[in-house]
């Protein structure tokens, strides 16, 4: 096939697809050039790619900084439960909502649960310290009627992740949904109908049938999620966080964030990003080949 009637053809195609690469090129594949500054010092006034070359310097230093140790840690458990949670809530919801039959009704909740994605996360935040305001928020005044004395969640430690998970799976669950409501929909009913025919019901159709077909979907989400899974909204972390519940609201990404804007060490907060980035490169090639192994879907 000859190059040039193909692109005719599909020129329009092309065409859109210039400026996502362009975004790309600039905001994602060009600041991989400043990673070399993990392994140069930086000076104020100098270089913006550092003046000497140190080496593995800066990640001997992390490896035996105790706060970056106890900020991995914070993130690792933060990560795991909020994946365990935020992944299976969406499938289960959109599972859920594919047995709804009446459409006005589908539609109206699949409206109410994609709202909450368009708000942004300072509202979110700005709505979540309101409630739970030890003063006047709404919890507290229903914990009073009980003569429970008043908490200030937003500053407990013990508080941080339920509040962050709850926050996620509310306005993220619906929109979340919407690939596998998109897979649903493309189930051949006629494996419905032989399942019928074989006795089984609405959950071992479920089970036996919906499941199995969504299986690809799910797996390539889940390849994703675990390369991300080490990226938590770092906006959201850092509007929730505060000295108090600093012992498990510190994260990688704010680590990386007080290191190098607040403290000016530039190249200790390269090392420390490129580490996670590492990481998050081995999460999602183990995730892939074992999904190749177990599945026989991959993304690669």
């Amino acid at each position: 096939m000859r190059v040039s009637p193909y692109f005719k053809r599909y020129k329009a195609y092309y065409i859109m697809l210039i400026l996502p690469i362009v975004y790309f090129i600039i905001f994602r594949y060009g600041p991989i050039i400043g990673n070399v500054l993990a392994f140069r010092k930086y000076v104020p006034g100098g270089s913006i790619y550092g003046e000497e070359w140190v080496g593995l310097q800066y990640f001997k230093m992390f490896w035996n900084d105790p706060s970056f140790w106890k900020a991995f840690q914070n993130t690792i458990l933060l990560s795991v439960m909020n994946l365990a949670i935020t992944f299976t809530l969406p499938i289960l919801f959109a599972l859920l909502l594919n047995e709804i039959l009446n459409k006005k009704i589908k539609t109206v909740i699949q409206t109410i649960s994609y709202f909450p994605n368009f708000v942004a996360v300072v509202v979110v935040v700005g709505m979540l310290k309101e409630i739970l305001s030890p003063t006047s928020g709404i919890v507290n005044s229903f914990l009073g009627y009980f003569g429970i004395d008043p908490i200030f969640f937003v500053n407990e430690p013990g508080w941080f992740r339920t509040i962050y998970i709850s926050s996620d799976i509310w306005q993220f669950m619906g929109w979340n949904a919407i690939i596998y409501t998109a897979a649903l929909s493309s189930v051949d009913t006629q494996l419905y109908e032989a399942a019928e025919m074989d006795g089984a019901g609405r959950w071992r159709q479920t089970l036996s049938v919906t499941i199995p077909q969504i299986l690809p979907t799910i797996s390539v989400v889940l390849i994703i999620s675990l390369g991300s899974m080490l990226m938590l909204g770092f906006e959201k972390v850092l509007l929730l966080y505060t000295p108090s519940n600093s012992v498990t609201s510190e994260i990688i990404d704010t680590f990386v964030f007080r290191m190098g804007l607040q403290n000016n060490n530039y190249s200790y907060a390269t090392a420390v990003g490129l580490f996670g980035g590492l990481i998050g490169l081995v999460l999602v090639s183990a995730g892939n080949y074992i999904s190749r192994k177990i599945s026989g879907f991959s993304l690669y």
